[in-house]
C-alpha cells in the first residue's frame, strides 16, 4: 500500500500499535474490506487481524457492518479521527497538568542545577522556555543560535515580551539586541561560543554551545544565579552601548584601555 514509514512512526507516537496503523491506513485506501482481504492488503498476519480490528473498534477508528454472509470494515473519516484525537489529548493533558502541578514542589526545585548536554537538546529546551515567556527575555547569544530560536523569539515579541541583550554576529535581525563590538577579540580569548539567557527572572541558562553533542549548559531557577546572569548581560550591554556613542578616535582609545584591563585581569600576554 506504499505507506510512508515516517507517518507510521508518528501515528505510533499517538498510542497506536504498528499493526493498528497499517490496518487503518489500508482501510483508508480501500474499503470496505473483510478481515481476510484486510490482512492481505496490510500485510498483517491472519492470526492477528481480528485482534487488531477489535482494538481499532474499541478506539472508535473502525466500524463493522455484518450481514448473513460476511462482515466488512470501514475506517473513521480522517478529519473526524484528527478531531477525536485532539479532543482526547486535550482532555488527557488537562488532567495530567492539574495533577502534576498539584504535587510539584516548585520551591524545592529552585536551588537545583540541571546540566543540559548536546546542542540539539539545549536548543530544544531554550525554545520551550521562550515559548512560555510572558515578561522579559535577556540574551547574550551568537548568530548561529539565534537562527535556531528566531521563530520563538518573534512569537514572544508578538505576545509583548521584552527582549534585551547582546548579539554576536553580523546579521542581526533583532533591533532589541545590541551587536557586540569586538567578536574577534572575544574568540581569541574564549575559543568557544558561550550563551547566557534569562527568562522572566525565573530561569537562567548559561554555558558552552559550540561543541555539538559535547555542548554543556547549566539550567537553573536559583535566584542568585539568575541575578548574576542578568548582571553579566547588563554589564556587557552597557559597555557596548557606551562604545557606540563614541567617535572613531575615542572608540580606539576605549578599546585599547579595555584590552589592557582584560590582559591584566586574565594574565593574557597579548590580545
Amino acid at each position: 500500500m506504499g505507506e510512508n514509514l515516517s507517518v507510521i512512526q508518528e501515528m505510533k507516537s499517538l498510542g497506536l500499535s504498528e499493526y493498528e496503523v497499517k490496518a487503518y491506513l489500508s482501510l483508508l485506501e480501500k474499503n470496505p474490506l473483510n478481515g481476510y482481504s484486510l490482512s492481505k492488503e496490510s500485510g498483517i498476519p491472519r492470526s492477528r487481524i481480528y485482534e487488531v480490528l477489535d482494538m481499532l473498534k474499541s478506539k472508535g477508528m473502525v466500524f463493522e457492518q455484518s450481514d448473513e454472509k460476511t462482515t466488512v470494515y470501514y475506517p473513521l473519516e480522517p478529519k473526524l479521527l484528527i478531531s477525536k484525537l485532539e479532543k482526547s489529548f486535550t482532555q488527557t493533558l488537562s488532567s495530567v497538568d492539574k495533577y502534576v502541578n498539584s504535587i510539584y514542589n516548585k520551591k524545592e526545585q529552585k536551588n537545583t542545577l540541571t546540566i543540559l548536554e548536546g546542542r540539539e537538546k539545549i536548543i530544544e529546551a531554550l525554545n520551550l522556555l521562550i515559548s512560555h515567556a510572558q515578561k522579559r527575555i535577556a540574551l547574550s547569544i551568537w548568530e548561529e543560535e539565534v537562527k535556531e530560536i528566531e521563530e520563538e523569539l518573534i512569537k514572544a515579541k508578538e505576545r509583548g515580551v521584552i527582549i534585551k541583550g547582546i548579539y554576536f554576529g553580523t546579521s542581526n535581525t533583532f533591533n532589541e539586541l545590541t551587536p557586540h563590538r569586538d567578536i574577534e577579540t572575544y574568540l581569541q580569548e574564549k575559543k568557544e561560543r558561550y550563551m547566557t539567557v534569562t527568562i522572566d527572572g525565573e530561569h537562567a541558562l548559561y554555558g558552552v554551545i559550540s561543541r555539538g553533542e559535547d555542548s554543556r549548559v547549566t539550567w537553573t531557577q536559583d535566584e542568585s544565579l539568575i541575578d548574576v546572569s542578568e548582571d553579566y548581560i547588563c554589564h556587557d550591554l552597557m559597555v557596548n552601548e557606551y562604545f557606540y556613542q563614541l567617535n572613531e578616535k575615542k572608540q580606539d582609545g576605549y578599546e585599547n584601555f579595555m584590552n589592557e584591563v582584560r590582559k591584566d585581569y586574565f594574565g593574557y600576554s597579548d590580545i
